[in-house]
């Protein structure tokens, strides 16, 4: 095992005190390479929005005084009102920045692009510590030497960390098929004498991207136990990691749940494959779980209930199924509402408690533990939700499938409920898809807030192009920057951080990063970069122990429908609409003849 040394010395960078200057941003900044909107769907279509009608005004009569007008903000107070309102801005960094081999990737160029990033105001990079490439040696045989090369490269450039606790493998995800970092050898060499370890369809396909939740009590792996597996690894993380925690330089730990880090089943994996929009398949067939729902059927009287045998294949449509049918579908029936209830149950322990062991394992550090929920956005407008119930989130019109989850954060000392999809607006998705990004956005950030949670978001595909910013940039403050009127100065609802996936050559195109420094700045209220997270609102503390264990009826309870918040139809810190794109058109052919 690797003994931690002391970090080298790094001299801070010295950065301005979170001043305002709205002025210095451009009315219109140079393009963005024409990017892919949605991977899935190349049409596109305009949405236009509709202005609010004007009635008549009234002019005030001569003789009577005019309303007193407050005085203007001075500078001071301005910014002071705009730090309520800034965003923190977070870079992924790219998936294979440290190898399979566990050597980081070249440094001298990595450490040029975070220059870049922090000279355009970013807070920080998000990085995946992948569990294949730490723990490959052998069990509890663990080398961090290659991502604390990495920490120091990044707290050389004055940026803060978000570190992801990657118990997945690499590869077969939507935006990760060209990198492939699998799980630890010895964990996939139980998995080959035990395939059942592995999450598998009602098809017998078995995904080796992680570990069925079915396996987190089986003491299968050299005598641990999956959850043991997760709580040692992040307890060496911990202890090797402890100066860099010290320091300030790790803010956040996402701890990784499921396929993509995510919290979810892995019901729409492309190695076996599923293409968009197909409603996936329920992933519970391996022995474990499979024995584990025999059992609680016994136990509510029906021992002769099955997993579902009709949710049809991985491609088809809900109505192609018996169990998803709109009308007549099994998911209506009090078997299959049993069995949507145990899934989505299986998923929440699941959740609570690798959450619990991060919890005890960084007790007492200044960060924030976090958690991704994926945006299943396809078939939101079937009544079934196909999708988002074979990934795990019984979420349905009258049942609310994202308030257990944030429930179950909140008593994590209050871990942050990450969302994806952040960029997708529902004109892009195509009809035939039932597609609803923007509600399920609304959704799931209205249960997070609801519940006392901080949320955070992140685009799902890569996108440099106005329109995915403004987008972001609506949903990370939905109703807005307040710096006049009766709600000026007051806690308006925005998200703690957002995540922009993700570093790459791209990116750093000179059109592209142009308008990637607008929206930083957009998502900074305007102002410059605040080192000081107190100043705008998210002091970091010492985790504390986690509230006692709730009770699942509790969580349960939270399935209660609720409307939404409201969230204002356009941003109000746009980076450009309609014309800057044109403009953006016109230097993009320029840079094309010049280049």
């Amino acid at each position: 095992m690797l003994t931690a040394s002391p970090s080298s010395q790094v001299k801070p960078q010295q950065w301005g005190t979170c001043g305002v200057s709205v002025a210095s941003t451009p009315a219109l900044l140079p393009p963005p390479a024409a990017g892919r909107l949605v991977a899935v769907d190349t049409r596109r279509r305009t949405r236009t929005v509709a202005s609010a009608a004007l009635g008549p005004v009234a002019t005030e009569p001569a003789e009577r005084s005019p309303v007193p007008q407050p005085p203007p903000l001075s500078s001071d107070e301005e910014t002071v009102l705009r730090l309520g309102n800034y965003v923190p801005v977070f870079v992924m960094l790219p998936l294979e920045v440290v190898t399979t081999e566990n050597d980081l990737e070249d440094a001298g160029k990595l450490r040029e692009q975070l220059r870049r990033l922090r000279g355009a105001g970013v807070d920080g990079v998000m990085v995946d510590v992948w569990w294949g490439a730490v723990e490959g040696a052998g069990p509890a045989l663990y080398e961090w030497r290659a991502y604390r090369d990495l920490f120091r490269v990044v707290q050389g450039e004055g940026l803060k960390l978000q570190a992801i606790m990657s118990f997945h493998a690499c590869g077969g995800n939507v935006g990760d098929d060209a990198v492939s970092i699998p799980l630890p050898r010895w964990v996939r060499e139980v998995g080959e004498a035990d395939p059942d370890v592995f999450y598998t369809s009602s098809s017998g396909a078995r995904n080796q991207e992680c570990l069925s939740i079915g396996v987190d009590d089986e003491p299968l792996f050299h005598g641990r136990t999956a959850i043991q597996l997760y709580a040692d690894f992040m307890k060496s993380f911990r202890e090797n990691m402890a100066d860099f925690l010290d320091s300030g330089l790790i803010v956040d730990i996402e701890v990784g749940l499921g396929p993509a880090g995510e919290l979810r089943y892995p019901s729409y994996p492309e190695t076996q494959g599923w293409v968009f929009p197909g409603i996936g398949q329920f992933q519970c067939y391996d022995k474990y779980l499979e024995a584990d729902f025999k059992a609680a059927a016994a136990e509510a009287g029906h021992p002769d209930w099955e997993l579902p045998d009709d949710a049809g294949e991985i491609n088809d449509t809900p109505e192609d199924t018996g169990f998803f049918a709109a009308e007549r579908g099994t998911y209506l029936t009090e078997q299959g509402r049993f069995f949507l209830t145990w899934y989505s149950r299986k998923l929440i322990q699941h959740g609570d408690r690798v959450l619990d062991e991060a919890n005890k394992a960084f007790l007492g550090c200044k960060v924030k533990l976090a958690a991704k929920v994926s945006g299943i956005h396809w078939w939101y407008r079937h009544p079934s939700h196909a999708a988002e119930l074979t990934s795990g989130y019984y979420n349905l019109g009258g049942r609310d499938g994202y308030a257990p989850i944030a429930r179950m954060l909140a008593r994590h000392d209050g871990a942050v409920l990450n969302f994806t999809c952040a960029e997708m607006r529902n004109s892009e998705q195509a009809e035939e898809a039932l597609s609803a990004p923007e509600q399920l956005v609304q959704q799931v950030l209205s249960a997070g807030w609801r519940e006392g949670v901080e949320v955070a978001c992140e685009n799902a595909l890569s996108r440099y192009d106005r329109r995915g910013y403004n987008q972001m940039l609506l949903n990370a403050r939905p109703n807005g920057v307040g710096l006049s009127g009766a709600g000026a100065g007051a806690a308006r609802r925005r998200v703690a951080a957002v995540t922009f996936l993700r570093l790459s050559d791209e990116l750093l195109a000179s059109n592209n990063f142009r308008i990637f420094r607008t929206f930083v700045r957009k998502m900074h209220a305007d102002l410059d970069y605040c080192p000081d997270a107190d100043r705008y609102g998210r002091p970091l503390k010492p985790l504390e122990r986690s509230a006692p264990e709730m009770p699942m009826e509790r969580l349960l309870e939270a399935t209660a429908p609720a409307p939404a918040f409201p969230f204002d139809p356009e941003t109000d810190m746009s980076v450009g609409g309609g014309l800057a794109e044109a403009v953006d058109w016109v230097l993009d052919k320029i840079a094309w003849l010049f280049g």
